[in-house]
């Protein structure tokens, strides 16, 4: 039995992971799932560079879809003439222009991360050799501390070895 939900206006994100990669048009929160997600150009609908997705389900029950647009030919000065626009029946066309100012980017912040991961790298290998030198001089002191240096041990060792080597039958060659 389906839920009686009313009419819900979709949220709408420009996406792109490279400079040379599509520009998304992702729209999600939206329901029902009868909608049309386009690119327009000066006012005009494309379908030349336009790659659409298929609308999928949300954990929540609303919907979502993403348009793709190839503007690796576009200069980007001319991309303030296109726009995705989101059609949701019942509900008023949601426009979105392509400005590059809006564009969520994996770019953002990609600097900032390597820098942190290498501190961090750098900062873990630095905390290991201080810990490997403390921990090889503390086992060094720790065996001078407990070496016997006693000279009456050794001497006995040395008697007990003469008195043994006497003690052995000596072998001739003849058998």
């Amino acid at each position: 039995m389906e839920e009686n939900k009313s009419e819900k206006a979709s949220a709408v994100s420009l996406l792109q992971r490279s400079p040379s990669s599509p520009v998304v048009c992702h729209a999600t929160g939206f329901y029902p799932d009868r909608v049309v997600v386009f690119w327009r150009r000066d006012g005009q609908e494309l379908h030349e560079q336009v790659d659409p997705g298929e609308v999928l389900p949300n954990h929540d029950g609303t919907f979502q879809v993403s348009v793709d647009l190839n503007l690796t030919a576009v200069p980007q000065e001319d991309w303030g003439r296109y726009e995705c626009v989101v059609q949701l029946r019942g509900i008023e066309d949601i426009p979105t222009p392509l400005d590059p100012a809006h564009i969520r980017t994996n770019r953002e912040g990609s600097h900032i991360l390597a820098f942190i991961l290498t501190g961090v790298a750098v900062l873990a290998v630095v905390v290991a050799a201080v810990v490997g030198v403390f921990l090889y001089q503390k086992r060094n002191d720790s065996d001078k501390r407990h070496k016997p240096v006693d000279s009456d041990t050794s001497s006995e060792n040395t008697e007990e070895q003469k008195l043994a080597a006497e003690a052995q039958p000596l072998t001739t060659g003849q058998s």
